[in-house]
């Protein structure tokens, strides 16, 4: 038992709102209560009381797509001109020289990275399965950091592989679904056309049946203009649109496939510094789309080779631009600006997040039943002092330094400001070499 007690709480759950000064209650793995006292609670007794003055208690930030293997090459084009750009150095260029080891050394650094920044749940779109072993090294990975883990399953773009892939989900699903405690799901994912990389990655009935068949989501990745939005609509015409579907970016597309993706209750990944630094379409996140046809999104990090890794610069680069865009557009008129506020945005980057990765009655807010995921930021830090709104601070004050405990069901995955369990040298003698032995087979090849 767990009492965090006496920090501001940031619930996200309008039945309870959030408290200026309250508790929040953990037995287990579950949220027990939350209110403004609970140590006379009659579940309390016992409870190791964590003092929580001078802090916010909040949800965990939830990544609805990543691309996790990638994360020992990060920041390896961090000037990238375009999507071709993208592909070619990184999906044509070192992903077909990734070994199994090196797809667990990605992921396990994109996962302690998330943790560390207050990322309890992440969707790893891991698109670099070329052997039943590379997908289990991947999965692994996620079990021994401990987070939420969603993996999301696909072939590989470009180069040799073992063809194993979507009929190996079988026996993924029959291994994995549900382990670590439950903290593993997994997911179909595919691309939107076949434009990339050709039909057999591209949603469409084969794969629908598949993800029907083992009960799975799916994410659907590239979704960007004309072409996209041409499949989404023959998408709906067939029934292959629902809430148990996730289109990841959706920029450009058209009018008509936003109102069949409102139609059809379809959840939406947001990645606001992917759209507007690599230039996807419009190169603009597709939040006010999303929003005319009552889509709230998730966000998401998408490739570290590139972008940043935390939740906290998805959220100020959302708010910028979208209330950029409210004003431009009001601008000389009598138009009052539409601008979305910071809880909209922490609601995309929480709730919302869970409910688009298919987790919605089990993580996202500080609800009682729910699994305890939360985080505890300093909010009397040089950065964050004095607290004067606690939303605000979480997302335009704090960052990952401020942020010293992490909760993932029940357990304490970071304490006083450090991963809790991880030798950070042997990780990084890990990342370099296996960072180095990708170059040096690129450089060969």
């Amino acid at each position: 038992m767990m009492l965090f007690s006496g920090g501001t709480v940031v619930t996200m759950d309008p039945a309870i709102g959030d408290l200026e000064r309250g508790d929040v209650l953990v037995r287990e793995d579950r949220i027990v209560a939350v209110g403004p006292d609970l140590r006379s609670h009659p579940e309390a007794a016992g409870a190791t009381v964590i003092d929580t003055t001078g802090r916010i208690v909040s949800p965990g930030f939830v990544d609805t797509h990543r691309h996790a293997w990638q994360a020992q090459m990060r920041r390896s084009i961090p000037d990238v001109t375009d999507l071709g750009a993208y592909v070619m150095s990184t999906l044509a260029g070192i992903a077909p020289v990734y070994t199994a080891h090196d797809m667990y050394v990605g992921t396990r650094l994109a996962a302690l990275t998330a943790l560390d920044a207050g990322i309890t749940t992440m969707l790893d779109f891991s698109h670099n399965s070329r052997t039943a072993a590379h997908s289990d090294a991947a999965i692994q990975a996620l079990v021994d950091t401990g987070i939420r883990g969603v993996h999301a399953s696909m072939g590989p773009h470009f180069g040799e592989w073992d063809r194993q892939w979507p009929g190996d989900l079988a026996r993924l699903c029959g291994a994995y679904q549900g382990t670590n405690g439950g903290l593993v799901t997994l997911r179909l994912a595919a691309l939107a056309t076949d434009e990339i990389a050709g039909p057999a990655l591209a949603y469409g009935p084969e794969l629908a049946a598949v993800a029907r068949d083992l009960d799975l989501g799916v994410s659907v990745d590239a979704v960007f203009g004309v072409p996209s939005s041409a499949a989404i609509l023959r998408w709906a015409a067939t029934g292959l649109l629902g809430p148990d579907l996730t289109l990841i970016h959706a920029t450009g597309l058209t009018s008509q496939a936003w109102q069949a993706m409102g139609d059809a209750g379809v959840t939406v990944s947001l990645a606001p510094t992917s759209e507007a630094q690599i230039g996807l379409e419009t190169a603009v996140p597709a939040i006010d789309e999303a929003l005319a046809v009552g889509i709230r999104p998730g966000l998401s990090i998408d490739v570290e080779v590139a972008l940043a890794s935390d939740m906290f610069t998805q959220m100020r680069t959302l708010h910028a631009i979208q209330r950029m865009r409210a004003v431009n557009a009001a601008y000389g008129t009598d138009t009052t600006p539409d601008r979305i506020t910071t809880r909209d945005v922490l609601d995309f980057a929480t709730t919302q997040g869970a409910r688009t990765n298919g987790l919605g009655d089990v993580t996202g807010s500080l609800t009682p039943g729910k699994q305890a995921d939360l985080l505890v930021v300093a909010a009397d830090d040089v950065n964050t002092m004095p607290l004067n709104d606690a939303v605000g601070t979480l997302v335009l004050g704090a960052d990952a330094r401020n942020i010293e405990t992490v909760v993932v069901a029940g357990h304490v995955r970071k304490r006083n400001g450090q991963l809790v369990g991880v030798d950070l040298d042997d990780l990084r003698r890990q990342v370099t070499e296996s960072r180095d032995a990708i170059r040096k087979s690129v450089a060969n090849a």
